[in-house]
């Protein structure tokens, strides 16, 4: 998902928000002579992630730039650690500073907070997976970051499955007349056999008619947890289960004890906090 392209595309788009006609600042108070070493240091500890978006930042905006990193993405770190070390002309260095942090402490965020949740409920099957509620054009980087903190992704986007929510049935049925089984299976016929189709229910009556039509998954929005495992025990293996709605730290624990198979989490995208990361920079007099 993350791919060289894709990464290429988004650093250069920032790099160019952040410095239209190049770093005024640098320009006028650093030596054009004047070379620079770096450490990329953790100041908390964490879960690190965007190692080649980091390394992107710095050589897209000076291809000289050296980059070499001392963590891979998943691996965890302490405060103090040393994550990359970086090291060519001061002013590139100093340029391309702000979004190459700007990614790697936004993306550590992301996963060392999956993470966390994911060591919650580490003695159950149970998966932890993202949704579709990510910052606009950066949702490959924060996919990435999930799964450097051991998550899962769901669908990447409104184009790879179906996914049928409580207004998409209601505006279904009003239009067709049929029934909600009746109605699904209309959609099902109309799907290659590859194609997944996942479905919304928010009370228990509502699996039984949604099962009926073979759906792939079922979505129980907003459930309580005894409400979880009753309607777990009621698909009783004829789908996936997965759980939505009122995911915390707090709560995730119980709701993976129901038995459910997924445990989609908004949070870990729309709702984290960067990590304090940061480039401790040494300048010299000229390169070497």
């Amino acid at each position: 998902m993350l791919t060289d392209q894709t990464i290429e595309t988004v650093v250069r788009a920032a790099l160019l928000e952040d410095a239209p006609w190049g770093d005024l600042t640098s320009q006028l108070l650093i030596p054009a002579t004047a070379y620079a070493s770096a450490r990329l240091v953790a100041r908390e500890p964490g879960t690190f992630s965007g190692g080649a978006v980091f390394t992107a930042a710095m050589t897209l905006t000076d291809p000289t730039i050296e980059v070499e990193l001392a963590l891979a993405d998943g691996g965890r770190f302490d405060a103090g650690d040393t994550l990359a070390t970086v090291s060519g002309p001061a002013r590139s260095v100093l340029q391309a500073e702000r979004v190459a942090l700007n990614f790697v402490q936004r993306m550590s965020g992301i996963a060392t907070l999956t993470g966390a949740y994911v060591a919650e409920i580490a003695h159950t099957s149970a998966r932890i997976v993202d949704t579709r509620k990510t910052t606009p054009g950066l949702r490959a980087f924060e996919r990435h970051a999930v799964r450097s903190g051991g998550g899962h992704n769901h669908r990447f986007s409104l184009s790879d499955a179906v996914m049928a929510k409580d207004n998409h049935l209601a505006v279904l049925t009003a239009q067709s007349g049929l029934s909600v089984t009746d109605a699904l299976l209309a959609v099902r016929a109309q799907l290659s056999h590859t194609t997944h189709l996942e479905v919304e229910v928010d009370r228990i009556d509502q699996i039984e008619p949604v099962l009926a039509a073979g759906v792939d998954t079922i979505m129980l929005d907003n459930f309580t947890v005894d409400q979880l495992r009753e309607g777990v025990a009621l698909i009783a293996g004829r789908a996936i289960v997965e759980a939505s709605g009122n995911v915390n730290l707090g709560t995730v624990r119980d709701i993976a004890e129901t038995g459910v198979d997924v445990i989609s989490v908004g949070a870990l995208t729309h709702s984290i906090r960067s990590l304090d990361l940061g480039l401790d920079v040494v300048v010299e007099s000229a390169a070497p």
